[in-house]
């Protein structure tokens, strides 16, 4: 049976779409479904606050039948965050985005703001927002040059994103909100309007534990699922089993084509890569480029419309600000040493993805625009016909 088919969806929806506006509809993630992505194991909380020390933050703003999104923040460590900079490097799968402070990142290799994620249009008031809390810091009363990380996808579907409802003070209390325990999935932060395989995405997060034969280091991920093409969940082609995918409507026509819910591959992207293993910005780099490739595990080709952006940091080797001396001594990874952190951040991108549809909500937004969450129980069925 096609997802499209809408028989017996009726029967209580506007009551499922008002929970799924705001993230209220319990879902589970991947892994309470049986589905084990990867050799590697999880974290304890599987998510990117299995880092120690990163704080991941959301802001939700649902308002009227027009406005879904939010602005979701990733703080790297506890300390302060201009002053004691992180080792960082970014990679760029496809440009089609509005990525704010990467050059200076590439350059310099470190991150000295959170890590903001909002829509394509709220780039420029988040990036104001982040120079203003940095500033506000106590001990930077003389800074003139910050350097905010700033990244989006657009959830101009659901969202009206020509009205610029995200404002300064929706990224401080994103901020502020930041903790390093459990991360809120699916619908919320910066997830709240976005989209995925043609069903609703979402923020989702994942982590890979590697044990001490491998080095016994955490790498942790965390999305901002906003994009197309032909999903696949543990190497299951689940999108051609439910009869959503791009291209549907060219490759099989018919009344009960994909439509908008099957549509061209576009959206974007965002992640974040964090780790407490001692790397360098160039071995960063090499951890950031990894990452697509667990796109391509989910079934993203990475469109011509899609914006796929990493971040990639770690934890270990902060770069002070001030200089006191002329050279510093860290200690850094044999690159011999780098192929374990590859494979859990291919794995834990996999797993944030799935994580991001599976935790996600069916939303009504903008010109009653709908994304359902990718059903449940279908999914289990198709799983379960492939064997898994």
């Amino acid at each position: 049976m096609r997802w499209t088919k809408r028989a017996g969806i009726a029967a209580g929806v506007a009551a499922v779409l008002a929970a799924g506006a705001a993230g209220g509809e319990e879902r589970p993630r991947i892994r309470q479904l049986g589905v084990r992505p990867g050799v590697l194991q999880p974290g304890p909380l599987n998510a990117i606050t299995d880092v120690a020390g990163v704080r991941v933050g959301h802001r939700t703003i649902v308002r009227g039948s027009a406005v879904r999104t939010g602005v979701t923040a990733i703080l790297p460590h506890g300390s302060d965050l201009f002053r004691l900079k992180t080792p960082a490097a970014v990679y760029v799968g496809n440009g089609f985005g509005k990525a704010a402070g990467f050059l200076q990142v590439a350059e310099l290799g470190v991150i000295e703001t959170p890590i903001v994620l909002t829509n394509t249009l709220s780039v420029g008031r988040a990036v104001e927002a982040v120079v203003a809390w940095t500033l506000a810091q106590p001990g930077n009363e003389e800074v003139r040059s910050v350097n905010a990380v700033v990244g989006e996808t657009n959830d101009g579907y659901l969202n009206d994103v020509r009205a610029f409802h995200v404002g300064r003070d929706d990224v401080f209390a994103a901020i502020a909100a930041a903790s390093s325990g459990p991360v809120a999935e699916g619908s919320v932060g910066a997830g709240t309007g976005t989209s995925a395989f043609g069903w609703k995405g979402g923020i989702g997060t994942a982590s890979r534990l590697l044990p001490a034969a491998l080095g016994g280091f955490t790498v942790g991920v965390l999305v901002q699922a906003n994009f197309g093409g032909v999903l696949v969940v543990d190497g299951v082609r689940v999108g051609e089993a439910l009869g959503r995918y791009s291209f549907r409507d060219q490759l099989e026509p018919g009344p009960d084509g994909g439509g908008a819910e099957g549509d061209a591959g576009g959206g974007s992207c965002m992640i974040v890569v964090a780790t407490d293993a001692p790397l360098t910005p160039r071995q960063l780099q090499r951890i950031a480029r990894r990452a697509v490739l667990g796109l391509a595990r989910v079934g993203s080709f990475m469109a011509n419309g899609s914006g796929d952006f990493v971040i990639a940091f770690s934890t270990r080797n902060l770069v002070p600000h001030d200089a006191a001396s002329s050279s510093r001594t860290v200690e850094v990874l044999h690159d011999a040493h780098l192929s374990p952190l590859f494979l859990a951040t291919v794995e834990g991108v996999e797993e944030a993805v799935l994580n991001a549809l599976t935790r996600a909500t069916t939303v009504r937004g903008r010109d009653g625009h709908l994304r359902r969450a990718i059903p449940i129980d279908d999914l289990k069925r198709v799983l379960a016909a492939a064997g898994r």
